[in-house]
């Protein structure tokens, strides 16, 4: 499987963003989805992920302001992204590992590229 995210850019505090993780090859309703992100200096940090069957996780900073989805026909994985803080500026990366959803993101199996988001106040 192999995964680009798209769709980072620079938006104000308070703004939305969407985010994209396109994947080629077969078989991608069978993996599960995670978005990780790492600010600088910082580690990379699980945000959200969805499973093959649908379910999500999220992180606790952004519950409530962030939805993951995809569309299988498409072989995409979205974040949607509102209400949206500078705390929130980092490379956003999308993984892929089968099947379920895992908050480490050491064990996910295949990763995209990264898409930078920044947030100003």
């Amino acid at each position: 499987v192999q995964l680009q995210a798209s769709g980072g850019g620079l938006v104000q505090a308070g703004g939305s963003l969407r985010v994209s993780c396109a994947a080629s090859g077969r078989s991608f309703s069978a993996y599960a989805v995670g978005w990780i992100r790492q600010a600088p200096g910082k580690e990379r940090e699980f945000v959200a992920g969805i499973s093959r069957y649908g379910g999500s996780t999220y992180a606790d900073s952004v519950k409530g302001r962030f939805t993951i989805s995809r569309d299988n026909a498409k072989n995409t994985v979205y974040l949607q992204m509102d209400s949206l803080k500078p705390e929130d500026t980092a490379v956003y990366y999308c993984a892929a590992r089968r099947d379920y959803i895992s908050v480490n993101h050491a064990l996910y199996d295949y990763w995209g590229q990264g898409t930078l988001v920044t947030v100003f106040s």
